[in-house]
């Protein structure tokens, strides 16, 4: 699964004619078909400022293999932090992909298998898109006015499905969000991962469902609609449609057990991995994180959650009892900022994510967080270096049921 930045589609809108009325009328002629109407393209935005780790609102990082007397906030290229510690860390500002991202001879080898989901069965998701990209609503500065309109897709699904794999038996799982939405792609970061983690029995055989997303980007989008959206919807669609698929179609029985089911995404993504778990900690409590979207995106607006995922850390988080959700999160130093429309002080990423770490640590949560140096968004050479690490750090502590 890629983790990339969000996809922008091309939208088509059918228009339809009336018939000319009256007994004497001529047959009404066959309407010509409309042009496909695009959505114009956003404005150029100026890349984003990069923020200095000991830059205003930022934990205290440690940095890994740090010697004691070491002031310096860089790490050395390709070292992370310790998969048996917790805490706010630093890595880069040079990267090493990690050599369990490789294939590697000799390594049992899991098997991919891949369906679609066809919306116009979904009970949950049917399908929008948006006409144009949405203004500041003059009456809420919080939220967007957007137009949509219906918009069918076929969602991918794509299931790795390991080699240790006891058929019959409940597997451990892990979910993960914006999955290629073309058949045959498969990220060989991931499958090599979780083929070597498993071999080296750092990670429990699990299985991986990649599900591709409904397709746009934030406000307006089918996309958006899935990530954005603060309520438990999303996680009860993947119960109720997804898991059940994967199991007929692949022929695996997944695990009901909370601790052996984990979320990760990048971006958006991420945003709905932690929301997985938040809504549904019966069903999730394992999160993996890379630049999350814990700012305000949600559409349409809800006043209960009126700044969308900012409100995780700006009340949601502090005002809950802890829930039993382990994660590890990251953002990077050229992180997103202000990506839309709204000017509103929630769509700064460096500063939502420092801020889901201040409370995880207020609050007793299990996290790792990590800052990296030299990157941007969602950045893949950071993944390629901390992904093996990442899931490792995670899973600890699961001993199966």
């Amino acid at each position: 699964m890629k983790l990339p930045a969000p996809l922008v589609a091309a939208l088509l809108v059918v228009s339809t004619l009336s018939p000319v009325s009256g007994a004497d009328s001529a047959p009404a002629a066959t309407p010509a078909p409309t042009a496909p109407v695009v959505e114009p393209p956003r404005p150029p935005r100026p890349p984003p400022p990069t923020r200095a780790p000991d830059g205003p609102g930022a934990p205290r990082f440690m940095v890994p293999g740090a010697k004691p007397g070491d002031t310096a906030l860089r790490a050395a290229p390709g070292v992370n932090p310790p998969v048996d510690a917790e805490g706010d860390w630093i890595i880069g500002p040079e990267y090493v992909p990690a050599p369990e991202t490789k294939e590697i001879a000799g390594v049992p080898q899991g098997r991919v298998e891949q369906f679609e989901l066809d919306s116009a069965a979904s009970k949950f998701y049917p399908g929008i898109a948006r006409d144009a990209y949405g203004t500041a609503d003059p009456t809420n500065p919080l939220t967007l006015v957007v137009k949509t309109h219906p918009a069918p897709y076929k969602r991918q699904i794509t299931v790795f499905i390991p080699a240790q794999y006891v058929p019959g038996t409940p597997a451990p799982f892990i979910v993960t969000h914006d999955g290629s939405k073309e058949a045959g792609k498969w990220d060989n970061v991931l499958v090599n991962t979780l083929n070597n983690l498993i071999a080296q029995q750092r990670v429990p055989p699990m299985i991986a469902i990649c599900i591709a997303n409904g397709g746009g980007d934030a406000q307006g989008s089918e996309r958006g609609l899935e990530y954005d959206t603060m309520s438990g919807k999303f996680a009860e669609f993947i119960q109720a449609e997804v898991l059940p698929a994967v199991e007929a179609h692949c022929h695996v029985k997944l695990t009901d057990d909370p601790e052996g089911r984990a979320a990760m995404g990048g971006s958006s993504g991420a945003a709905a991995a932690f929301t997985m778990a938040w809504y549904h900690p019966e069903w999730y409590r394992r999160v993996v994180s890379y630049s999350g979207t814990y700012v305000n995106q949600q559409w349409p607006y809800d006043p209960v959650t009126p700044g969308g995922a900012w409100e995780y850390h700006n009340r949601l988080i502090l005002a809950a009892e802890p829930k039993p959700i382990r994660i590890w999160m990251h953002v990077s130093d050229r992180d997103n900022y202000n990506s839309n429309a709204l000017r509103d002080g929630m769509h700064d990423w460096v500063t939502a994510n420092h801020r889901m770490a201040a409370v995880f640590k207020m609050k007793g949560y299990h996290y790792q967080y990590v800052f990296s140096l030299n990157s941007g968004h969602t950045d893949r050479k950071v993944r390629e270096q901390t992904l093996p690490s990442a899931l490792e750090w995670v899973w600890r502590g699961y001993g199966g049921k």
